[in-house]
């Protein structure tokens, strides 16, 4: 998806959230997205998998206590419940490995880093690969390509990279599928991060999309239900977008809460799989053409 078209869903779903209790028409979000509104319902539902009516059904201004209260994740029992079944957000598993600490301490030394810019539904994203797999995923708009390589290169201070984007380029398809392969990809990720870091991140890794956690409840799955903050500091800094799902901790009001990659991408990406994989075969909707009305 262009950059573009990402801009606009992202748009429309700040408007619809907002707006939601005008109930607007398909007319008035075309319009504030510069579309007409029958090019905006086949972007929506081309991106979304559900029309923009649906969408307004489901997705009120309550959409994050909704999913607090009745779809949050219970991290302990996720792996038998979640991960191995068909609600994968891009059908693959996930394989986290930590760089130990003799590798932490070497900062990267001898690692070959390749990376490149790749579009995705959430719009572009910079991906930084290893021989040992992706080490880096950063959305780009609220941090710039030369902010994301910036902090790449701090991360690993001592490793060489290069700019490839045919390098990459296989890795984009794997995390961004066109059509969700029959067989999941296995993706390994490399971190370099704390034990408490990485004990976080492997936290993260066990909410099934569609469904949240509160900070608490990954200081509680961790069994050290007191380093509330801590874990926040850890969520914040993790260094793979989408792959390691930080966007699915909630503050436990109900608050989305901050983003490192932005707010408003924050709560597209939770509308995104909540209403992927929490909606989208109520009814027919996804498949909707639709009147001129929202409501």
């Amino acid at each position: 998806m262009a950059t573009s078209d990402y801009a606009r869903i992202e748009q429309a779903i700040l408007y619809l959230d907002t707006h939601a209790r005008e109930q607007p028409s398909l007319d008035d979000v075309a319009a504030h997205v510069g579309l007409s509104p029958f090019h905006f319902q086949r972007l929506f539902t081309r991106w979304a998998g559900i029309s923009p009516k649906r969408f307004l059904q489901v997705h009120t201004l309550t959409t994050a206590r909704r999913l607090l209260a009745e779809r949050r994740s219970v991290l302990d029992t996720s792996y038998s419940v979640g991960l191995s079944g068909g609600g994968r957000l891009h059908e693959l598993f996930v394989t986290l490995t930590a760089m130990t600490p003799g590798e932490f301490k070497l900062g990267g030394e001898g690692l070959t880093v390749r990376y490149g810019v790749h579009p995705s539904p959430f719009g572009d994203c910079l991906i930084a690969v290893c021989e040992r797999g992706i080490c880096g995923l950063h959305f780009l708009t609220s941090e710039s390509e030369e902010e994301a390589l910036a902090s790449l290169r701090a991360q690993w201070p001592r490793a060489t990279f290069e700019e490839s984007r045919e390098a990459t380029a296989s890795w984009a398809e794997r995390i961004f599928p066109e059509k969700a392969p029959r067989e999941p990809t296995p993706l390994s990720v490399l971190v370099k991060g704390t034990p408490f870091q990485v004990q976080v991140w492997q936290a993260l890794l066990r909410i099934s999309p569609g469904h949240v956690a509160t900070y608490e409840d990954i200081a509680q799955a961790i069994g050290n239900p007191k380093a509330v903050r801590a874990v926040g500091s850890a969520v914040g800094d993790n260094p793979v977008a989408l792959l390691i799902p930080c966007h699915r901790v909630l503050r436990k009001t109900g608050v989305f809460g901050d983003y490192r990659w932005g707010p408003a991408r924050k709560k597209v990406m939770l509308a995104w799989e909540s209403l992927r994989f929490g909606a989208q075969n109520e009814d027919g909707e996804a498949r909707d053409s639709g009147a001129s009305q929202l409501a």
